[in-house]
């Protein structure tokens, strides 16, 4: 039976390698840092690094690798277990009760990974009777979330308040018992950030609750890094936040979801993703604990995640490289064509700096990018390469 699906999967294979989507995994040879060794073409190089989502640079921060060492000795490596049998230490149960002082919510569960957070939240809160109302650009884990729902489904155009008001009535109009607004706080592939004051008014207007995954922003955005909730002021009238430890926060994997104490309450019992998953491993909370140490003692690596970002924007719009606005660290180089886009990453690769060139499905046909990713761990000389060899790059490409 095998040998005609193999056949099948073979040409389906083809197709995406045809098509130039095909997505080849390069082998790191070193910590996660602001400078990798990357094998390209077999010769193995130390290159910039400006294509993870290490914001704060803590993924091989010494304090926090010094706190998951100590974690291991003291915690074990892993639990073996989900959380209701016998998967809970201490150690969750203190990370829980920090990231909800820190995001300023009433609890917080933990789960493997943000995708199972926002697998797990649709399903438990919501049934045919209610509606949900997501953004069109939402991330896919949130998408993938909403099918597992029955839930009445709505899409508006990204960020388009308009349409979200009429998707709002309409639901209100279908006789939906509970509405639920979900959005990313920040959208990933073009560094946009929700609106999400007025995204609040429209839902208290329509007696709806909302859920930010805040993923790309936790750690960084906001007066105190708080995220998208804080930058907009509106940390007391977001029902539901998720997010990942994956990322900012020490950049090793885990999610969470910290919300209203019912909400979390009724996750602990019927969220499938939590009650068949197993616990996140003790290191990682360890260590994420200490992520959180360091954000509330010191902005230091906020500020110069912002200086590295207003740098790279102000010098590549300068040499006339079309960069989608914002202030962001994520920061999209409009290339238009998927080909170019894949030669250019191509090219910056050999010129001793690490992007990846993003195409459709991923982003809409004709807007292939390279997205560029800013961390506090670059200095302003690793800045300026990058935007040299960006130079460099286009000139030989011809674009």
């Amino acid at each position: 039976m095998f040998e005609t699906v193999r056949d099948d999967l073979r040409a389906t294979l083809d197709e995406i390698r045809a098509a130039g989507l095909h997505k080849p995994e390069r082998v790191i040879g070193t910590p996660q840092s602001a400078t990798v060794d990357v094998t390209a073409g077999g010769r193995p190089g130390e290159v910039l690094n400006f294509c993870a989502n290490n914001y704060l640079g803590l993924a091989d921060h010494p304090e926090v690798v010094a706190a998951a060492h100590e974690a291991l000795d003291r915690w074990g490596y892993g639990m073996a277990s989900v959380r209701f049998i016998c998967g809970t230490q201490e150690v969750h149960k203190e990370l829980e009760a920090r990231l909800s002082s820190f995001l300023g919510q009433e609890d917080t569960i933990l789960y493997s990974s943000c995708f199972d957070a926002n697998g797990g939240v649709f399903e438990t809160l919501l049934g045919e009777e209610d509606a949900v109302i997501s953004d069109a650009l939402n991330h896919a884990s949130i998408i993938d979330g909403i099918r597992l729902s029955k839930a009445r489904r709505f899409r508006y155009a990204n960020r388009d308040l308009a349409d979200l008001e009429a998707k709002l009535k309409e639901a209100t109009e279908g006789g939906a018992r509970r509405k639920l607004v979900v959005t990313d706080g920040v959208f990933s592939m073009d560094g946009y950030v929700a609106p999400l004051r007025e995204i609040c008014d429209l839902a208290e207007r329509y007696d709806a609750m909302v859920m930010v995954d805040d993923s790309h922003a936790v750690g960084f955005v906001g007066p105190t890094g708080r995220g998208t909730p804080e930058l907009h002021g509106v940390m007391d009238r977001v029902d539901i936040v998720t997010g990942t430890l994956g990322k900012a926060l020490g950049g090793a994997s885990g999610g969470y979801v910290a919300a209203r104490a019912e909400i979390v309450a009724l996750l602990r019992q019927r969220s499938r993703p939590y009650l068949f998953s197993n616990t996140l491993a003790p290191v990682i909370a360890a260590a994420s604990l200490k992520v959180l140490d360091l954000l509330e003692s010191a902005d230091d690596l906020r500020v110069r995640l912002n200086e590295n970002t207003a740098l790279f924007r102000s010098r590549m719009t300068e040499e006339g490289f079309d960069v989608l606005p914002g202030d962001h660290a994520i920061a999209p180089v409009m290339i238009g064509d998927a080909a170019k886009a894949s030669r250019l990453a191509e090219l910056l690769l050999e010129r001793g700096v690490y992007v990846i060139g993003f195409s459709y499905p991923v982003v809409p046909q004709g807007q292939a990018r390279i997205r560029v990713q800013l961390s506090a761990a670059h200095s302003t000389d690793d800045v300026n390469r990058a935007v040299d060899a960006f130079i460099a790059a286009r000139a030989e490409l011809g674009v």
